[in-house]
């Protein structure tokens, strides 16, 4: 596994440690604002990581899957940072310091308005990251060095457009919760 492969995971568990770092300090430590500098520092991460995928690019790497997968990780985690952060703090405030409402599970048509939201924030990080693809391509002014970036690009289009179907078919087929029956009028 080359230097970006480990970046790429390293800036994963980056993001994480700074959350629950952030939740640690916020609701056991009572210290409310190291706990929000802790999480603010997630786009720092993200800015690390493209820093080295520019570079490794800059020095005359044939851009890879991995430098594809950093553009995907770069777009996924702006669009759902905020989510991912406020998703960790609901649960660490009911499993850890048991202060908070538990945690809810959505069902039905709140359920394919909730998945409909994320699919539009994977459009958004879509989007982000297709863009720093593009500009990886753009850069490169190569094909033969680009081709992985290219194949990326496609099958995230290929993802995004099913995700779509997946989010549509919420509302044709929605969720019911465990144990509940559907009672129907014909009586």
């Amino acid at each position: 596994m080359n230097f970006l492969a480990w970046m790429i995971i390293a800036s994963e568990i980056g993001f994480w440690i700074v959350i629950i770092l952030g939740l640690v300090t916020r609701y056991i430590f009572k210290m409310n604002k190291l706990g929000l500098v802790f999480l603010a520092l997630t786009p720092v991460i993200d800015l690390i990581l493209l820093i080295t995928t520019s570079i490794d690019l800059y020095r005359g790497a044939t851009a890879s899957n991995i430098h594809g997968i950093a553009a995907v990780y770069i777009g996924v985690s702006i669009a759902f940072g905020k989510g991912m952060i406020q998703w960790a703090d609901e649960r660490f405030q009911y499993y850890i310091t048991k202060q908070g409402p538990k945690p809810a599970k959505r069902y039905g048509l709140e359920y394919a308005k909730h998945y409909l939201i994320g699919w539009g924030k994977h459009v958004i990080a879509y989007f982000i990251g297709a863009g720093l693809l593009a500009w990886m391509i753009y850069f490169i002014n190569d094909p033969s060095r680009t081709e992985a970036l290219s194949g990326i690009l496609k099958v995230w289009s290929i993802i995004l457009g099913i995700d779509f179907l997946i989010s549509i078919s919420n509302f044709i087929w929605p969720t019911k919760a465990k144990g509940k029956q559907v009672h129907s009028n014909d009586q």
